[in-house]
């Protein structure tokens, strides 16, 4: 699934081509990609719009129209949107968004997990999602505030999108690996010094995947069709059996609450 640094680096790539332009056209080869409103009237009320701005909020992409409304996506597991000039044969393309110039937007999406909302009030969607973990305001004590108490193992409750917007398993697992702490542990039971390495090792993790243009491990592309190439710089995701760059152990796979997690047993001591 796309993470944070992958919807960033979507909305860094879309924003120039996309903000400023009117949407001339809706195609929905695939109409249940629409959550909110009914398809008649996603359809009706988009065409003519013009995008006025883009922003990300944990894991959503969110494009502010002229209207006043906003057009919010989620790519879910497998989506990905792609611009293009020249229409396509994608089997696999829900929806086209086609612009004034010419350009053309497609939520391509395997799996069909993706899903589109034209709304009101982005709160409607967004609104319970925890605090971005790369905004001044989270700190090493809000951090510390989130974890107080928590039983649940710090792995699940990095991927809460309640508690914190934008982290994934993989993203998790990198930053669980820099910090030096087993994705099992309660979050509770993290000390001072252990939640001051976690905060630093998100926001480090998550920068640098940036850096890369995010990570293609299967389905995400970047908006030009090209993939990003943070997963050549990962630690433990996705690298079972594969031996730590630190000490040379096998990394490990297990399960935390139905997540795939990866680390290494040596230097993350349970």
């Amino acid at each position: 699934m796309p993470e944070l640094p992958e919807v960033e680096t979507i909305k860094n790539e879309l924003e120039p081509h996309v903000v400023g332009r009117r949407v001339t056209g809706v195609s929905l080869p695939w109409k249940g990609i629409v959550r909110e409103p009914s398809v008649n009237q996603f359809r009706a009320r988009l065409i003519g719009q013009r995008i006025t701005g883009l922003a990300r909020r944990g894991k959503y992409l969110s494009f502010s129209l002229d209207s006043g409304e906003s057009l919010i996506i989620h790519l879910k597991m497998s989506g990905s949107l792609l611009l293009k000039r020249n229409s396509t044969d994608d089997r696999f393309v829900r929806a086209v968004i086609s612009l004034d110039d010419g350009l053309e937007l497609y939520f391509r999406d395997p799996r069909k997990f993706g899903r589109m909302w034209l709304v009101d009030d982005t709160r409607t969607v967004v609104g319970k999602l925890g605090p971005e973990p790369l905004e001044t305001g989270f700190t090493v004590k809000l951090l510390a505030g989130l974890l107080r108490g928590r039983a649940a193992p710090i792995k699940a409750l990095l991927c809460d999108q309640d508690l914190i917007a934008g982290i994934g398993n993989m993203y998790a697992d990198e930053a669980l690996f820099a910090a030096g702490i087993h994705p099992l542990r309660p979050g509770g039971s993290l000390s001072a010094d252990e939640v001051k390495r976690l905060h630093n090792a998100i926001r480090q993790v998550l920068r640098q995947a940036i850096g890369k243009k995010g990570a293609s491990i299967i389905n995400y592309y970047r908006p030009d069709s090209e993939l990003g190439t943070a997963h050549f710089h990962f630690r433990v995701a996705h690298r079972r059996g594969e031996v730590c760059y630190n000490c040379g152990t096998p990394i490990q796979r297990i399960t935390v609450r139905n997540r795939g997690t990866y680390f290494c047993p040596r230097c993350q001591r349970q």
